[in-house]
């Protein structure tokens, strides 16, 4: 890995907007962004907790087909996924 740390705003590029992404913010209370493809699972959690003001359950990262990198992140039962997806103007 590289000595250099990426910025907050850096790590999060957008959040994606797909059939499937809405569907698992409904039935599974995960969302799912863009990030930049630097960014380690811990980066990515620690600036949606930040950003966001909810506790990060778990992380999964995987590069699709488009040559992006995307973070599928699991929000803690206390907050609810579909809040912040209003707020992100995703629903």
């Amino acid at each position: 890995m590289s000595g250099e740390k990426l910025q907050q705003y850096e790590i999060i590029l957008y959040p994606l907007i797909t059939e499937k992404a809405v569907n698992m913010i409904e039935t599974e209370n995960k969302l799912c962004f863009v990030v930049n493809r630097k960014a380690t699972k811990k980066e990515v959690k620690e600036a949606i907790e930040k950003n966001y003001n909810v506790k990060v359950d778990a992380v999964q990262v995987l590069n699709d087909r488009k040559g992006r990198k995307k973070a599928v992140v699991k929000i803690n039962k206390k907050f609810k996924a579909d809040e912040i997806a209003t707020k992100l103007g995703v629903l």
